[in-house]
């Protein structure tokens, strides 16, 4: 028996919805006192990428360091515990500065407060059970500043896919590494 953990492969997108190459390979590590998400280059996970640590344990404003696989600082990601109440928020902050970089919120208020009654509903039981697997669709909106800069859709099938859309910053000013954390950060830390 193996313990379940949340496995994520990182793909290039090609056209017409097709997964290209394998970018980073991620599995979550089960019964982590403090998350701990390391980012490989493929499955044998050889070939550390970078990495995503929580700076404390069980703490709902907690900050997430990500790190280059030689401990190099690349930025952090918070969730804006306040904001999120409603609708799920969360903000990048550049190495170093700690100036934010970019934030991400869902794009529908509905959605999101429907999410969170039918959570509720998981305090019952069966009912909680059953209303578990209505599958809600979520889209999260990336901004820089105030511009839009791309997005995070999940998409439904076999399995949970995700797209990873940051067209805005064609200048990359926004290290891709920050942004595929954050992708894996929200689905993983916010249990999706």
């Amino acid at each position: 028996m193996r313990p379940v953990s949340n496995r994520y492969e990182v793909r290039l997108a090609l056209e017409g919805d097709e997964e290209g190459e394998l970018v980073a390979f991620v599995q979550q590590k089960t019964f982590a006192l403090k998350e701990d998400l390391r980012f490989y280059a493929d499955e044998g996970k050889q070939q550390e990428l970078f990495r995503v640590k929580a700076r404390q344990r069980f703490d709902p404003t907690a900050r997430y360091k990500v790190t280059a696989a030689d401990g190099t600082a690349v930025g952090e990601l918070a969730k804006a515990f306040r904001r999120s109440l409603a609708r799920s928020t969360w903000r990048v902050f550049a190495p170093g500065t700690g100036e934010e970089v970019m934030w991400a919120t869902e794009r529908s208020l509905f959605k999101s407060l429907l999410r969170r009654v039918l959570t509720l509903g998981g305090f019952i039981p069966i009912v909680g059970d059953v209303l578990g697997l209505i599958p809600i669709r979520y889209h999260f909106d990336f901004f820089a500043g105030d511009r839009r800069i791309g997005g995070l859709e999940r998409r439904f099938g076999i399995r949970d896919r995700y797209v990873l859309d940051v067209s805005g910053d064609a200048e990359r000013r926004i290290d891709r590494r920050l942004t595929i954390a954050l992708a894996v950060a929200m689905d993983t830390l916010q249990a999706r």
